[in-house]
């Protein structure tokens, strides 16, 4: 009787090597994927540490300093000072549909892009409306300028070398002293009045140019009226219709444009619903035909406001170093 040889179907070799051949890619596979996906989760991490960082620069913050008087009410600015000054200076309007904070309501992750090169801020409040009207504080806003170039030697900057930023009524009001800012009256009695106003370099998001035209926006009454939310503050309440013209032309920056204006950059999303992108077109168009540097930035799909902004404030940085820093 012949005993049939044993099969080696399924018996493990002796050298310790206990995968079958056929499994062994698969395994490499495996491994390459998760060596790449912890690459990846390591990358990312070390990303966010470094934005993290940038975001949160070094600074030195003089809170509340009195620049006039309204209503009663102290008007205030703060100092934000870099861990490493480069001498100039970048006044903050932190209006937000007209309406303002107080000393301390500034946001350091807003300047980090701007600290990060060396500029001072100048987080500049206003009294809110409707307690104080727009044209009051286009007024005041004039003032902070004129106090902060008066007292440039005690901050530490350049009196001519002046930046400007803000967004929508920030924005309005920085378009409001681009056009109109200059001189001051050279009788007046108080020192800070004689000072100029005018500003060296602009960058905004989406401002309002045109009380005129307020175009699709949400706030346009369609009647040729003052926007619904804003009549108190514009002294249009009740609307009057025989003043309102004049006063929407004083307060829009596209009907101030005159033979000076700095080098200014808008970024403005095409789907702004409050304030339209063509407010900042139409400024533009008419800026060029006086031979003025503008620049409008449009984010597709950005309405007033968008997730990106933190990087667009890295591009207002590279403005102001190509319009304010000497030999730019």
């Amino acid at each position: 009787m012949t005993i049939p040889a044993p099969s080696d179907h399924g018996i493990h070799s002796a050298d310790g090597d206990s995968l079958p051949k056929r499994g062994r890619p698969i395994l490499r596979i495996l491994t390459w994927l998760f060596l790449g996906l912890l690459s990846l989760v390591t990358i990312a991490g070390i990303g966010i540490a470094a934005g993290w960082v940038y975001y949160h620069p070094a600074y030195e913050a003089e809170k509340g300093i009195v620049y006039g008087v309204r209503k009663g009410k102290n008007l205030t600015f703060d100092v934000v000072r870099p861990a490493k000054p480069n001498g100039l200076g970048i006044v903050y309007f932190t209006s937000g549909g007209w309406r303002s904070g107080g000393p301390g309501d500034f946001n350091s992750v807003i300047l980090a892009p701007l600290l990060r090169r060396g500029y001072t801020i100048f987080p500049v409040y206003h009294v809110s409306q409707p307690e104080a009207t727009i044209p009051e504080i286009v007024a005041d806003s004039h003032r902070a300028i004129r106090f902060i170039r008066s007292h440039a030697a005690d901050f530490s900057i350049d009196p001519d070398r002046l930046g400007l930023t803000g967004g929508s009524a920030g924005g309005h009001l920085s378009l409001m002293i681009a056009t109109t800012g200059g001189p001051g009256d050279a009788a007046a009695a108080d020192e800070i009045d004689r000072a100029s106003s005018a500003v060296q370099a602009v960058a905004i998001f989406y401002p309002v140019t045109d009380f005129l035209d307020l175009g699709n926006s949400t706030e346009n009454p369609r009647n040729g009226g003052p926007p619904l939310s804003f009549r108190k503050a514009l002294e249009q309440d009740p609307v009057d219709m025989t003043t309102w013209p004049e006063t929407a032309r004083e307060l829009s920056p596209l009907h101030r444009l005159a033979d000076h204006l700095p080098p200014t950059l808008i970024h403005h999303g095409d789907a702004d619903r409050l304030v339209p992108l063509d407010q900042s077109e139409r400024f533009q168009a008419r800026a060029k035909t006086l031979g003025h540097d503008v620049e409008v930035v449009v984010h597709r799909g950005g309405d007033h406001g968008w997730p990106t902004m933190l990087l667009d404030l890295i591009q207002f940085g590279s403005w102001f170093d190509a319009h304010l820093r000497r030999g730019k």
